[in-house]
């Protein structure tokens, strides 16, 4: 390998990965999503944003040498790609020149891929002292699921104008929640979760 260059109801409190609508009545303190951050970030100091940054690179950094620790330790194929997406550090497991990344590192609907982005989390937390809120993909997963679930969100966004009725749909995980979030947002209208996970969901409400 290459050097690496809940509660049930519907959402009152911003989940780690999830943004919430605006209509929804969230924690003004809670986190949000990567375009909310840039435009706090850009109303810092230079030194602040600055510092923000190596930090946010740190937290690559320390991600990086965690998973081409496991992934020697497992014997598998991986290069490493580190970058700062927004306000948060992003990480992903690329095919090498030695073969393709196991499409089992992402596992069913990305059970897999969730779990390990976890481990990494806590890896970099446990190195930096900061809870992290660090991405990771595996060979484009993350991507490739974004553009099917913009999709989907647009979908059900046009039945929920025409019919004038909500829509809910499947259970997701929080970063496809977000996803959804967003595309509902854009569109000017309300979504919200509901349930608990695994059978979390996302409910579009019409304008």
């Amino acid at each position: 390998m290459s050097d690496t260059t809940p509660t049930s109801g519907t959402d009152t409190v911003t989940e780690p990965d999830e943004a919430v609508s605006p209509a929804v009545d969230a924690d003004p303190s809670s986190e949000v999503g990567p375009e909310g951050a840039v435009e706090a970030s850009e109303s810092k100091p230079e030194g602040a944003k600055t510092s923000r940054l190596m930090q946010l690179e740190r937290e690559g950094e320390v991600a990086a040498d965690f998973l081409e620790t496991l992934l020697d330790i497992a014997d598998l194929d991986g290069d490493l790609d580190v970058d700062v997406d927004g306000d948060r550090a992003a990480v992903a497991i690329v095919d090498s020149d030695e073969g393709r990344v196991p499409r089992r590192l992402v596992g069913p609907d990305g059970r897999v891929l969730e779990a390990l982005q976890e481990l990494t989390r806590l890896a970099v937390q446990a190195e930096t002292g900061e809870r992290s809120r660090l991405m990771l993909d595996v060979a484009g997963y993350r991507a490739e699921r974004r553009a099917t679930l913009v999709a989907l969100a647009q979908s059900a966004i046009a039945e929920v104008r025409e019919s004038g009725e909500k829509r809910a749909l499947e259970p997701m995980s929080a970063f496809e929640r977000k996803v959804v979030h967003d595309v509902v947002a854009e569109a000017g209208l309300v979504s919200e979760s509901e349930g608990v996970d695994p059978k979390r969901h996302i409910v579009i409400l019409p304008a």
